[in-house]
């Protein structure tokens, strides 16, 4: 496979390492602002000029203002921007806009696209559940009532919720509901998944405040009766799937971000501590330990561009695998790895890993949250496991 990128891709990549070349991750806006390791402030300043360099348009049409490129060139930026620990709601954001114009009404389409393009709207989504283990789209149900959907149900951990204008929520409709609003005999079914377009605010929505891993602020989004209008939820069938795969192999670009970051900083750290007049990183022990992690990383490398290809393009051939099989080896490897390299890099750094006034810290709180958001690796194994047994090769 080729996995050479193309030139609009690497100019994606090239805009995302201008507009961040300036983000220090060891500095926090004001104290103040600050609750745990890591700020919990939306950056808007960085979020403005991502928006000038036609970054956060990379998956929308020309029409919309966008790029028209694909999500290899979205998880080039987010890899970046997790280099720098970027606190801003780019995979959200990203991901919901190119739902929405994948499979969103035109009156959906009208009002938010171009909008979200250039910055001005903040899309987010709610992929989380109740719990974080169970289907998101499990966690919220939806019931037709003429020309509008009404939510009942409560997401967790929603990234960004107090700062996005409109949250994408997945939910479950009974199955009697049509998709024309008609009733149904049922029989057992377990419904269908739909994707409402709720904004900020909306009447029958409370927001109660969390807070991540990293020390950011999330939101716990409850839906009480809340009454959706019809053109403002996605019915077509895959829109979630390939919703939660984009979300994942974001997630997984992340990951590997924050990875290689966080393996260049044990290098150098190594490359100047001495012990017994050598540099530490001389002994065959700490090589070993490094050569290790830098092996995780073109795994969590490879097996991202896999993912995000596949998503991209498609199942291919007759009879291959689903493009969820491929997220899901993405996941097993992100999820390990990004744990593997930041625990690596701690007992390399020894006590001055846990100093506050270095980064490091920081890098380990976000690798901590990002392999909790993709879930444990066994997990992965056995849906793998699944879609082999439903897809003999050979």
């Amino acid at each position: 496979m080729d996995f050479t990128f193309t030139e609009e891709q690497q100019a994606a990549a090239e805009a995302a390492d201008g507009v961040f070349a300036g983000v220090a991750p060891d500095e926090v806006p004001s104290p103040a602002l600050t609750r745990g390791p890591v700020a919990d402030t939306f950056d808007r300043d960085l979020w403005t000029k991502l928006a000038e360099a036609d970054l956060l348009s990379l998956l929308l049409d020309e029409e919309y203002g966008g790029a028209g490129l694909d999500p290899i060139a979205l998880c080039l930026v987010l890899r970046a921007s997790a280099k720098v620990l970027a606190r801003v709601p780019l995979l959200e954001h990203s991901a919901a806009a190119a739902t929405v114009q994948a499979h969103g009404s035109a009156e959906a389409k009208s009002a938010l696209l171009t909008r979200a393009g250039r910055g001005e709207l903040v899309l987010t989504v709610a992929s989380q559940g109740r719990t974080g283990h169970d289907g998101a789209e499990l966690a919220v149900t939806a019931r037709r009532e003429g020309d509008h959907w009404v939510l009942d149900g409560m997401q967790t951990a929603v990234p960004w919720a107090y700062d996005a204008d409109v949250i994408v929520v997945p939910a479950r409709t009974d199955d009697r509901n049509g998709p024309d609003g008609s009733v149904g005999t049922g029989g057992g079914d377990t419904g269908r998944t739909v994707l409402a377009l709720v904004t900020r605010g909306h009447e029958g929505t409370v927001l109660a405040e969390q807070v991540s891993t990293t020390g950011e602020r999330l939101g716990e989004l409850r839906l009480e009766s809340a009454r959706v209008p019809a053109r403002d939820v996605v019915e077509a069938d895959g829109a979630w799937e390939r919703l939660r795969l984009l979300l994942a192999t974001g997630t997984c670009a992340l990951a590997l971000g924050v990875g290689e970051r966080v393996l260049r900083m044990s290098s150098e750290y190594t490359g100047k501590r001495e012990q017994f007049g050598y540099p530490v990183a001389t002994f065959q022990a700490v090589a070993v330990q490094a050569a290790d992690r830098y092996i995780d990383l073109r795994a969590m490398e490879a097996t991202l561009w896999q993912a995000a290809w596949r998503i991209g393009t498609g199942s291919g051939t007759p009879g291959a695998l689903p493009a969820a099989a491929d997220v899901a080896v993405a996941k097993i490897w992100a999820a390990e790895g990004v744990r593997r390299v930041v625990q690596t890099a701690q007992h390399l750094h020894g006590g001055f890993g846990a100093d506050t006034d270095y980064p490091l810290h920081r890098y380990h709180a976000w690798a901590k949250h990002l392999e909790l958001s993709l879930g444990p690796a066994a997990a992965h194994e056995e849906a793998l496991g699944d879609l082999l047994a439903a897809h003999p090769l050979g």
